[in-house]
């Protein structure tokens, strides 16, 4: 039986015993909907409340997800108050999830991490107070960084060298300067749509401008021991059907200056123009043969592969976000299990300016108009003092930097402080020593 299907039992026999998993929500967004939405659909699962500053929000998500009667409350003390085993958090502050997940673990309830900003500076501080307080904390399943850990479970697990692993998104160099003023014409979508669709135009920008993947795949580097490119994150333009040729090292034919890595491929070519068959959605896998009998095996069963056969690939082509969270749910409620959790510090994601920025400048953080977040090992990040993107908002510069040079903590009036600088803390000292990969 698959660890699902031993949690589906273990949920059929709770409900069969009167004695339901309870969960509770933090934020009632799109993503919160989505979750809301599927639990609803699980016999065994009670819902013990949804948390939003905006209760009035949080009692029509729970109206359209049909949980009649739920209670949409203003603060997680009163969702902590109703014993949930597990909490979704969902809000996409990193102040706000830092605070919610260090109350949860204090109550003794797992922790679906959905605002993966945080990991770079809270994420394994997080995960070893979870654990040592006998609870789970884990990546929200249905979002990428959980898929790419479990692709590359798959591949250790069947023997072979994790190369590289990550995923899909629409991306060229210039897009690092949108700002929420431009976003929508570079998303794809005119302002009109977006207002209708209530998308929030920070949110998307961190989308476009590289911030959101240089965090996701610093997410996957700190659960599954790879190492960032000294270079970052290059958004090469890649189909899928071109994966094992394209994330592989540069000394086999491909893009990567090192292997056990991670990247990010982008749906568009340099000139603009759209990558037939791209992976914009989805998430993927790179791995070596261990030899030419192997090689020749992946071939013969359909895997796709380089010309030589040493190098193959595995795609999963969408990801579904909320939908597919309570698998979260289920395996750290039912098994005390993560879908991919941070265990080491190897990776940050650090502030660039997206502008030539006069010396006092404040920054607006991930999303906004002055920086944007890149991609680095967390060794370099800490060596010069450089900012991390979720620690920027509201910082100001004592001098000036130039466009699309990274900001360090010395080039701020006032260093960062407060309860998430002070858990940032906690993760610096775990970079060194920094355990290594696994069949790698």
């Amino acid at each position: 039986m698959t660890g699902l299907g031993r949690a589906l039992a273990a949920l059929e026999q709770r409900a069969a015993t009167g004695r339901p998993l309870r969960f509770g929500l933090v934020g009632a967004g799109t993503f919160g909907a989505m979750v809301l939405t599927q639990a609803r659909r699980l016999e065994g699962v009670e819902l013990a409340g949804v948390v939003d500053l905006d209760v009035e929000r949080g009692r029509r998500a729970l109206v359209e997800a049909g949980w009649e009667g739920a209670l949409a409350l203003e603060d997680a003390t009163d969702l902590f108050a109703r014993a949930p085993e597990v909490v979704v958090e969902a809000t996409g502050s990193p102040e706000a999830a830092v605070a919610v997940a260090e109350a949860a673990i204090a109550n003794g309830c797992h922790v679906v991490m959905v605002t993966v900003e945080i990991d770079p500076i809270a994420g394994p501080a997080l995960a070893r107070h979870a654990r040592d307080a006998g609870v789970v904390y884990t990546h929200a399943y249905g979002d990428q960084p959980a898929l790419i850990c479990e692709l590359v479970d798959w591949a250790r697990a069947s023997g072979l060298e994790v190369v590289c692993a990550g995923k899909g998104t629409k991306h060229l160099p210039d897009y690092h300067a949108i700002t929420p003023d431009t976003v929508w014409e570079h998303y794809g979508l005119d302002a009109d749509q977006a207002a209708s669709g209530g998308f929030n135009a920070r949110m998307f920008t961190s989308f476009v401008d590289g911030t959101k993947s240089a965090v996701e795949m610093a997410a996957v580097c700190n659960a599954t021991a790879l190492d960032p490119q000294d270079e970052g994150l290059y958004f090469v333009p890649c189909p899928a059907s071109s994966l094992a040729e394209t994330c592989i090292p540069r000394d086999a034919g491909g893009v990567l200056s090192r292997t056990g890595t991670v990247e990010v491929v982008s749906s568009l070519a340099e000139d603009g123009s759209p990558v037939s068959g791209d992976l914009r959605w989805g998430v993927f896998v790179t791995f070596a043969a261990p030899s030419p009998r192997v090689g020749d095996w992946l071939r013969a069963y359909g895997i796709q592969t380089d010309a030589t056969g040493s190098y193959g690939a595995l795609y999963r082509p969408y990801h579904l976000i909320g939908l597919e969270t309570t698998v979260s749910v289920l395996a750290a409620g039912l098994l005390g299990e993560a879908t991919g959790s941070p265990t080491s510090f190897r990776a940050d994601v650090i502030a660039v300016a997206k502008r030539d920025l006069p010396a006092g400048t404040e920054l607006d953080g991930e999303g906004g108009y002055a920086v944007y977040g890149a991609l680095v090992p967390a060794s370099r990040s800490l060596a010069a003092g450089l900012l991390p993107i979720a620690l920027a908002h509201g910082a100001r510069l004592r001098r000036a930097v130039t466009r699309g040079t990274a900001i360090a903590s010395a080039d701020l009036v006032e260093p960062p402080e407060g309860a998430t600088w002070a858990l940032r803390r906690e993760v610096e000292a775990l970079v060194q020593p920094s355990p290594a990969a696994p069949n790698r």
